[in-house]
């Protein structure tokens, strides 16, 4: 790190930390009026909890970080989605009100700004440009699953030793750093969504580490730009107007946290279906020799809806109502998308997970201005990853051995997926 780097990682702290910053966290009884996506229940039960909590309620409150209201039907999430009047982006997570909260454009921007920042990125993530990205990916996940094949062990951990990579290689390439700090990386994805919710300390140290190691990226490029994103954002320029160094450390920001987890978290939940639903798993080997196949394509977007990973944050910055449930000015809206893709007034059957589901309109990648910029990237890495890893194991199953265990908070997927390679 250059020395001009520690200082303003130093000096952007934010604030100081108070001793009492950390959320008592007591496990939850009562979901629709303590909810606490925290909460170890969540991770493995999340599905339940939203489904339990809709039965009572389309809004569920907790006052655990301050007053925060998490929906759970089609019709309140799209309502919440798109109302940029009432509901500010400044806020893209759950966390105590008076956490330090910086600008990650477009996702924290709202409008008229929103728009410049995100066309801005746009056309990195085109669908022509990231079709240009197959050949590459493919021979990555090969080389993965070809570790895995000379280890000679029966068994692996499909989460640790290939979901958890692909993602990152794949943000890695189009942000310009090296896959050499996945580690650095896969840390700050932790602590940023498993830990600084409850804990203001640890959103603060994550941040500054994330900054300084960005700042240092930029001041790279400017001085020997690259063909990467790191260097157009470097050079950025918004109507003609250069882009303040704070929002080009936001961009990447974004990309790194926004572009990594999330997939992981959905291949690995294919993997996981995949390795608890062995009939599933053989419609798919049926047509491995046929990678266009259309149930590739349905399955992705089944994997997209049944175990949608992300949730969003919004901050209250107007009086208003959802659902007949007042919301107040000030207060946070968890805005629960997996939620709404189970809700039986948006999904016929939404309970049984469907490989060939015919309609599928669902929202795990969000809703209105700030759908997902990367959602191209995400389908080609998913369908990448499944269609490899099941053309090298077509009989895999699950470990019954060992337990999988799934993340809580914004980003919900399997932590760990322990599999027998050949079950036959």
């Amino acid at each position: 790190m250059m020395a001009d780097d520690s200082e303003r990682a130093a000096t952007n702290q934010g604030g100081s930390i108070n001793a009492a910053d950390t959320v008592q966290a007591e496990p939850v009884t009562d979901w629709v009026n303590d909810w606490d996506w925290l909460d170890d229940a969540w991770g493995a039960n999340a599905i339940d909890i939203w489904n339990g909590v809709r039965e009572q309620c389309p809004v569920a409150m907790t006052e655990r970080y301050g007053r925060a209201f998490m929906p759970v039907t089609m019709e309140a999430v799209s309502a919440i989605a798109n109302d940029t009047v009432n509901f500010s982006s400044e806020f893209v997570s759950v966390a105590q009100p008076d956490a330090i909260r910086r600008p990650a454009p477009p996702i924290t921007s709202d409008p008229p700004d929103h728009h410049g920042h995100r066309r801005l990125l746009l056309p990195s993530f085109s669908p022509k440009r990231i079709q240009q990205m197959e050949t590459e990916l493919r021979e990555y996940t090969r080389g993965l699953i070809g570790a895995i094949q000379s280890s000679g062990i029966a068994t692996a951990d499909a989460a640790a030793q290939y979901s958890q990579h692909i993602p990152v290689h794949g943000i890695a390439q189009m942000i310009g750093v090296p896959d050499s700090d996945a580690d650095l990386f896969r840390d700050w994805i932790y602590r940023n969504f498993q830990i600084a919710p409850r804990d203001n300390r640890v959103r603060e140290q994550v941040t500054a580490e994330m900054r300084a190691y960005f700042f240092e990226l930029l001041d790279q490029r400017a001085a020997e730009p690259e063909d990467d994103l790191a260097s157009l954002i470097t050079n950025a320029e918004i109507d003609g107007v250069a882009v303040d160094d704070e929002l080009k450390v936001g961009y990447l920001l974004l990309l790194l946290l926004a572009g990594i987890d999330t997939t992981w978290s959905a291949i690995g939940s294919g993997l996981w279906h995949l390795a608890t639903h062995p009939d599933d798993l053989a419609r798919l080997v049926a047509v491995v020799d046929d990678p266009d196949d259309m149930l590739w394509l349905t399955f992705s977007e089944e994997v997209l809806r049944y175990y949608a990973p992300v949730t969003m944050g919004r901050k209250v910055i107007g009086d208003t109502e959802v659902s007949g449930c007042p919301i107040r000015k000030g207060e946070q809206v968890l805005v629960t998308f997996p939620a709404a893709n189970h809700d039986p007034a948006a999904f016929d059957r939404p309970e049984e997970f469907q490989i060939d589901r015919a309609e599928n309109r669902h929202v795990a990648f969000g809703l209105g201005i700030h759908r997902c910029l990367g959602s191209n990237l995400a389908r080609l890495e998913m369908r990448i990853a499944f269609h490899e890893w099941i053309s090298a194991f077509p009989t895999y199953s699950i470990d019954e051995t060992s337990e999988t265990t799934w993340t809580n908070g914004q980003i919900r997927g399997p932590r760990n997926i322990p599999v027998v390679l050949d079950a036959s």
